[in-house]
């Protein structure tokens, strides 16, 4: 029997998988960040480490054992990096062949129903990829959200709500129930304390209240409507983007979406579909459902020579959600 593994490394986790090559789940391990823009080179490499060393304990395998392996690795924008992450990997001492790529790939891979298309993923900030079918030409967005010019994630969401609570108060805008939404959230007396507070105090308001923008919009609100159709367009450009860059516009394919944003629902997914659609009409969109951990298992069996398939997939979820 082999194994492979499966690494995705997080800004706040690192989940780690073993699985056989019928798609069973036989070891899991979890440990702290391992972006290296947050915790540094070491401590990627304990993060790996840890999780590693506790996949192989629950598994009764040893390194040797690891016949392939994929990481997805938050932070890792740029070919430059490169050599630093071979280094984390190596320091590993594993014995096999292994693909890095960025932690928005594993998702692809898992959610696609042919392990390739585009995902989107809009959580706290956002980002965007694209792998072709022979897993050989990649497209991206930066990754740099709104200093590049990429939105939305749920932070952007809420920033552009108090713009449109600016706007009213300036009357460069419309009346908004998002005001009164904001200023019971921070006790202000009036629009005009609420922008003080907002301005001159250290009293945050952020990506948390971003479920509150899409409430006020259910109700009907116009501009919050409007703010939650812009995300959604926002989305699907830079879903586009990658689109062209792959040359997909005539292909049938998957788009991913990923990140708590999507509980948001048909006020963001549809205008974000419509976006899509009119640049590449046969795409679907579809819910991530399973851990991305299980993309960089299957990438993993890849790079190991390993048979892929849709069996595969469904053991791989069903068996880890056993495990955990």
């Amino acid at each position: 029997m082999r194994y492979f593994l499966g690494a995705d490394l997080g800004g706040t986790k690192t989940h780690l998988m073993i699985a056989d090559e019928t798609g069973r789940a036989v070891g899991f391990g979890e440990s702290g960040p391992g972006n290296h823009e947050n915790v540094g080179f070491e401590g990627m490499y304990s993060a790996l480490s840890d999780a590693l060393g506790d996949a192989l304990k629950s598994a009764r395998l040893e390194k040797r054992d690891i016949s392939g392996a994929g990481f997805g690795i938050a932070g890792y924008d740029w070919l430059s990096e490169k050599p630093k992450m071979t280094e984390v990997i190596d320091r590993l001492g594993l014995n096999a062949p292994y693909e890095m790529m960025n932690d928005a790939t594993p998702g692809l891979v898992a959610g696609a129903e042919e392990g390739w298309g585009v995902v989107i993923i809009s959580g706290t900030g956002c980002n965007a990829r694209g792998w072709d079918k022979g897993h050989k030409r990649e497209g991206r967005v930066t990754g740099y959200g709104v200093l590049m010019g990429e939105a939305a994630g749920s932070s952007e969401l809420v920033t552009r709500a108090m713009q449109m609570v600016s706007f009213e108060w300036t009357r460069r805008g419309p009346k908004t129930a998002l005001s009164e939404l904001f200023m019971e959230v921070v006790g202000a007396k009036s629009l005009e304390d609420l922008l003080e507070i907002y301005t001159q105090s250290p009293v945050r308001i952020g990506a948390e209240f971003a479920p509150r923008v899409f409430q006020v919009a259910r109700q009907g609100d116009a501009v919050a409507v409007d703010l939650v159709r812009w995300a959604g367009s926002e989305l699907g450009e830079m879903a586009n983007g990658i689109i062209r860059q792959l040359e997909f516009e005539a292909l049938k394919f998957d788009v991913v979406l990923a990140g708590g944003m999507f509980d948001g629902g048909p006020l963001l997914i549809d205008p974000m579909r419509e976006t899509i659609q009119r640049v590449a009409p046969d795409t679907r969109l579809v819910r991530l459902t399973i851990p991305p951990v299980i993309g960089a298992v299957l990438v993993g069996m890849e790079k190991g020579n390993a048979e892929d398939g849709r069996e595969i997939r469904k053991m791989l979820s069903e068996s880890l959600k056993a495990l955990m």
